[in-house]
């Protein structure tokens, strides 16, 4: 983490989180309220709005809201892969 004017940047700050970005984020979930007991999702996807508390990201399932202080680690990741459509019918 870096500093700024004597003060710690937030946790879950990246000057990357814009709308339009693709990401990748990974943050803290309730563990009791997980199916599985995991404590940490990732949300991958387009940012849709950004703003101090939240970034919302549309994934393939859908919007989801990530308040920025659960944020663990995010990165910016390249556009999905184009699916070919497979051999040509004889």
């Amino acid at each position: 983490m870096r500093e700024s004017d004597g003060e710690r940047v937030r946790p879950g700050w990246a000057p990357f989180l814009e709308v339009g970005t693709r990401v990748v984020l990974r943050y803290a979930i309730d563990r009791e309220s997980s199916p599985h007991g995991e404590s940490m999702s990732d949300a991958l996807g387009t940012i849709l709005a950004a703003d101090e508390s939240v970034v919302r990201v549309m994934t393939r399932r859908g919007e989801v809201a990530v308040p920025r202080v659960l944020v663990i680690g995010a990165k910016e990741v390249p556009p999905p892969p184009v699916r070919g459509r497979g051999p040509a019918a004889p």
